[in-house]
């Protein structure tokens, strides 16, 4: 497996734009720090973002996954593109030429998007420390290592969608057009659920019980929006007469439906390679 992985680290070493890419996704995980300094005064009222709690633990893990998790196009170009350019430069025919079979091919791409997912996990790990300890109200070590079930969510969500993008790469051949294809599904299932939600069932909750059976969808599940978690947004909402219902947690049958997608993506991008005359 070290073998298959090496060789799929060393196209990436010559490739510009993929650095580029990686560098860039990887710096903007950082300025999530800036947040903390951002600060609002409309009238009277003057707060800073970082005074909110955003940073406490262990809600920064939520919030962290949720945000870096929003920048993973950029990596996911990287993994369309690398899987493009086997096509336009031929070293795919050559790689299989040389002795690599199609199985060991998508595995030493699957292997690279685990390695992706898990080196950002592991870079938001270390960021959601730093500004924890910067930040956070609470440091009690029992508290810092709770709700660490969203880096898990975040690492498969993040493999998740790689993958993904790798059997789209495979399956159009192109970059530009595998994003392309990617956005027009996240279209669909966006339409779907308005049809299932206002026009079938007129029920959100049978709407969301089916949709979260879709990739997309169910990718979106594993770490929901943190913001209506905040307190101040909580007691706005009493102070208007609403309260937010709204489940918060990773579930393990949430991480099953994402696994099984994941196993079905590299599946078909390996049975699409073998039916290819290349």
């Amino acid at each position: 497996m070290l073998r298959l992985l090496d060789i799929e680290l060393h196209k990436l070493k010559y490739s510009r734009s993929a650095k580029i890419l990686i560098t860039t996704y990887f710096i903007l995980i950082t300025f999530i720090a800036l947040i903390a300094s951002i600060e609002f005064n409309i009238g009277q009222v003057h707060f800073r973002v970082a005074d909110q709690g955003i940073f406490n633990f262990p809600f920064i893990w939520h919030f962290n996954s949720y945000i870096a998790a929003l920048l993973k196009l950029f990596l996911a170009i990287v993994i369309v593109s690398m899987m493009s350019n086997e096509y336009s430069n031929r070293t795919l025919k050559q790689n299989l030429i040389d002795g690599l079979s199609k199985r060991e091919f998508i595995l030493s791409k699957f292997l690279t998007v685990v390695l992706f997912a898990f080196i950002s996990t592991l870079f938001l790990f270390v960021v959601s420390m730093i500004l924890g300890y910067s930040f956070s109200d609470y440091t009690e070590f029992s508290i810092v290592f709770s709700d660490m079930e969203y880096l898990l969510a975040y690492f498969i969500k993040l493999t998740a969608f790689f993958s993904f993008c790798l059997f789209l790469g495979v399956l159009v051949k192109r970059s530009a057009f595998a994003l392309g294809f990617l956005f027009i599904w996240w279209i669909l299932e966006n339409i779907l659920n308005g049809i299932l939600t206002w026009r079938i069932f007129r029920d959100s909750n049978i709407a969301e019980n089916i949709m979260q059976f879709f990739p997309l969808t169910a990718m979106s599940n594993l770490v929901v929006e943190p913001f209506s978690r905040l307190s101040f947004i909580q007691t706005a909402a009493t102070q208007l007469g609403s309260e937010f219902e709204k489940d918060y947690s990773v579930h393990w049958y949430q991480l099953l439906i994402v696994m099984i997608w994941t196993f079905l993506f590299i599946f078909f991008s390996h049975r699409l390679l073998l039916k290819r005359d290349l």
